[in-house]
């Protein structure tokens, strides 16, 4: 997610911290009353009973009923209340516009997909407000639910000096897309890659639930890289944090960039020189379910290239796992973490944790688009501020 500057006084971003907080630990950890949170949070009772009277009026927080623990009044709970807010998510690609709207849960509730004739920036806004309005009258939800929309598209962010080597959007780097779909939406607006979108889904619905640091190694195009760390995502100064495609590795034809020979355009390639073009998502699967070869090839190099992706990944995030996943049939991307090596000279040779060092993501091929969503959901129960 593209870093922006705090807005408002400190009081705002005080209340704001405060109230994220108090949405994130019930989230995370189930129904509370007021003084459990209070005492979890370091806040004064008086002060979480307000916050939370506020969210409840605004529809967030319901109760769920009181628990009784010896002397004194029952304690009344209180739960997020998943239909009290919605996250609206888009994943912008070269040739479509994916979109999904999810409840404070991180369930679906409906989808959209839209071709694009192109993917210009001023044609893809206008596109995204048709498909917000499609997606609020699909689900009969109020506009005023919708918390915000979160924007994922292939990175790098800006001119840099990977634009045009890597799988960018034509005529992005030069606009400034937050401030475009901000206004053109008008409404606030998270802007962030699709690695990083699809590590956050991870976390709010799918294999990184309950976990705070882990890394994504993200089929696109390309080969992204989402990091999360102590719950909130590494993003860089510009955005563009996680480019681990383009960093060189070894091969048995010299040294290469890791995203030609680990990723989905790579793939393409390889079966295209054996006599296969422009295979979707479901021919690559049959593919590999026939034992195809030319995938079979592909897959053992695919590993070869994954193993030292993941032993810098390692060594480079400590991380408490490395998801895979992605536009890439679970097939595959069972294969690759098969036939992926796993070095004892990594920090994350231990014994005490308890989760498998590489593993597939659970979120499938919409992965982006919900984390896009998930990138909103995300911020309401997230603090970007220590509470105070």
């Amino acid at each position: 997610m593209i870093p922006t500057k705090p807005k408002g006084s400190n009081a705002e971003r005080s209340r704001t911290a405060n109230r994220q907080a108090v949405m994130g630990i019930i989230q995370s950890t189930g129904d509370m009353g007021r003084a459990q949170i209070a005492r979890r949070l370091g806040l004064s009772t008086q002060a979480v009973s307000n916050i939370m009277a506020e969210l409840t009026s605004e529809g967030l927080l319901v109760e769920t009923g009181v628990l009784s623990s010896g002397r004194g009044l029952p304690a009344v709970q209180y739960g997020v209340n998943p239909t009290g807010g919605y996250a609206m998510g888009v994943e912008i690609r070269t040739n479509a516009l994916l979109a999904a709207l999810l409840d404070l849960s991180g369930t679906k509730v409906s989808v959209q997909r839209r071709p694009l004739t192109t993917p210009q920036p001023e044609h893809v806004a206008s596109e995204i407000v048709k498909i917000r309005e499609a997606l609020l009258h699909d689900s009969k939800i109020d506009g005023s639910r919708l918390l915000g929309v979160g924007v994922v598209m292939p990175g790098p962010f800006g001119e840099t000096g990977l634009s045009g080597l890597s799988a960018d959007l034509p005529g992005w780097q030069s606009v400034d897309a937050g401030d475009l779909l901000s206004n053109r939406l008008s409404q606030e607006v998270l802007l962030g890659n699709d690695a990083n979108a699809a590590a956050m889904a991870e976390r709010i619905s799918g294999a990184a639930h309950g976990l705070t640091n882990y890394a994504y190694l993200y089929f696109g195009t390309g080969l992204g890289l989402g990091v999360i760390a102590d719950g909130k995502l590494i993003s860089g100064a510009f955005g563009n944090a996680g480019e681990i495609g383009q960093i060189p590795i070894q091969t048995d034809d010299g040294p290469a960039l890791l995203e030609t020979r680990l990723s989905r355009l790579s793939l393409q390639h390889h079966m295209g020189a054996a006599g296969f073009s422009r295979l979707n998502f479901d021919e690559l699967a049959t593919l590999h379910a026939d034992r195809n070869p030319a995938m079979t090839q592909w897959i053992g190099q695919g590993a070869k290239a994954l193993s030292q992706a993941l032993l810098i990944v390692e060594n480079i995030f400590d991380p408490q796992t490395v998801l895979l996943g992605g536009a890439m049939p679970e097939g595959i991307l069972d294969d690759l973490i098969a036939r992926t090596t796993l070095s004892r000279s990594s920090v994350s040779q231990r014994e005490d944790t308890g989760l498998p060092r590489l593993q597939r993501g659970a979120t499938g091929q919409m992965t982006a688009t919900l984390g896009a969503a998930s990138m909103v959901l995300n911020a309401t129960f997230t603090p970007a501020t220590a509470i105070l």
